[in-house]
């Protein structure tokens, strides 16, 4: 009789890693969660289990702040999700009180995008959509730009910096000196582009969001110059590149699970559980970091002041102690309270409206393709480690039916 020796936590965040496993990190995610707070080899902590996660996303001894403030490299300016109270909780009031009002009452426009963009491969005959390059990533950056006052046709400006600034989110051990370099660069692209806009707002104010956010009336006196650019280019990034990889997983979920498009089809109410369960079962954002303030004590074990930790969203998603038959896809599961969008004081300020890019667009495929199906099961994935979706997901179908209902 042969043993297996258990992988350590090192051993199993490198397979995460490479991107040969991109396409399923899952198996590794439950030997993580066989021990839910593990320290590794570089004093890191995984923390993959979900009561453990949902914890520490609420302790206050916890930091969304990851860098050393001694630390040469460190950014002088940063977003507020790197923040703490009390800087994080009035940018994060700013935002809020300027984005929320914007984004309600916006599924009729989301509705009329989606069909706009469909509508572009309508047709009798059999076809090929490539559901992320015309459909989930157009959709989002559509949406954030009308928001914002960014001129759609800048997209492929800020489609390459997004490109290039989202890969610097995952270890830098895992980059190259190539990919370092490109990170770098953007970042400097991203500041001299976002200053151009906002002197241009300073000349003509709009009814926008990045004119809002200039000209609040808050009784703080809203953003100083430096907190404007760091905000709106987390906005204009974030506003669309985890909703890309939302419709992409969804609907890789719905082709992997043809009872579950039917029932969708069908019975387009079903899209608001559906979406929740996607975020659940293959969430955009797979994992955050934090550092500890303090000593926290955990599952055992202590976690000691001033550590690294890294949270495993997506495992978490899948803990058989939360979640009953976690692996398998259930599209009305009940008591769905999921790691999607975080948790805590950096819940995704976004959350609503990328439910909604989601909800419309998963409807939308369901009732308008015809037989549709996976050209390539597993897709191509980026290689984007934290930020998880393909990066083409061509879907072949008998016929793109012109949209008849109204969502």
């Amino acid at each position: 009789m042969t043993t297996t020796t258990p992988c350590s936590a090192t051993d199993l965040f490198t397979h995460v890693l490479r991107h040969g496993n991109r396409a399923d990190p899952y198996p590794y995610f439950a030997q993580m969660r066989q021990q839910p707070v593990a320290r590794m080899d570089d004093g890191t902590w995984l923390v993959s289990g979900y009561h453990e996660i949902a914890q520490l996303l609420h302790d206050p001894r916890i930091s969304a702040d990851r860098l050393n403030p001694q630390d040469a490299a460190r950014p002088a300016a940063r977003s507020l999700l790197v923040q703490d109270p009390p800087n994080h909780d009035q940018l994060r009031r700013l935002v809020t009180q300027e984005f929320i009002p914007r984004i309600m009452g916006m599924r009729d426009h989301i509705h009329a995008v989606v069909t706009q963009l469909l509508d572009a491969h309508t047709t009798p005959q059999p076809g090929q959509l490539d559901v992320v390059a015309e459909l989930a990533y157009p959709l989002p950056v559509t949406v954030i730009c009308e928001l914002l006052g960014v001129p759609r046709e800048d997209e492929p400006v800020f489609g390459s910096l997004a490109r290039r600034l989202t890969r610097g989110l995952d270890p830098v051990d895992t980059q190259t000196d190539e990919e370092i370099h490109e990170l770098q660069q953007a970042r400097t692209e991203l500041v001299q582009y976002l200053e151009v806009l906002i002197q241009q707002r300073h000349t003509a104010p709009g009814d926008d969001l990045l004119s809002g956010l200039m000209f609040s009336q808050d009784p703080s006196g809203g953003m100083g110059p430096v907190d404007l650019r760091v905000t709106l280019g987390l906005l204009l990034i974030a506003g669309h590149e985890t909703t890309v990889n939302l419709i992409a997983n969804g609907t890789l979920a719905l082709l992997r699970n043809p009872e579950v498009l039917a029932r969708l089809r069908n019975d387009p109410a079903l899209a608001t559980p559906l979406v929740e369960e996607v975020l659940r079962y293959d969430p955009p954002v797979q994992m955050s970091g934090r550092s500890t303030l303090a000593d926290i004590d955990i599952a055992g074990t202590t976690i000691p002041k001033g550590a690294r930790v890294r949270l495993v969203l997506a495992a978490g998603s899948r803990d058989a102690k939360r979640f009953p038959d976690p692996d398998r896809f259930v599209p009305d599961r009940p008591d769905n309270a999921h790691l999607g969008f975080g948790g805590g004081l950096h819940y995704c300020i976004g959350a609503t409206l990328a439910r909604a890019e989601a909800q419309i667009a998963l409807t939308a495929l369901a009732r308008r393709l015809d037989s549709p199906r996976l050209v390539a099961d597993p897709p191509p994935y980026r290689e984007n480690t934290i930020l998880r979706g393909p990066e083409h997901l061509m879907v072949s179908f008998d016929r793109l039916t012109p949209d008849v209902q109204a969502n």
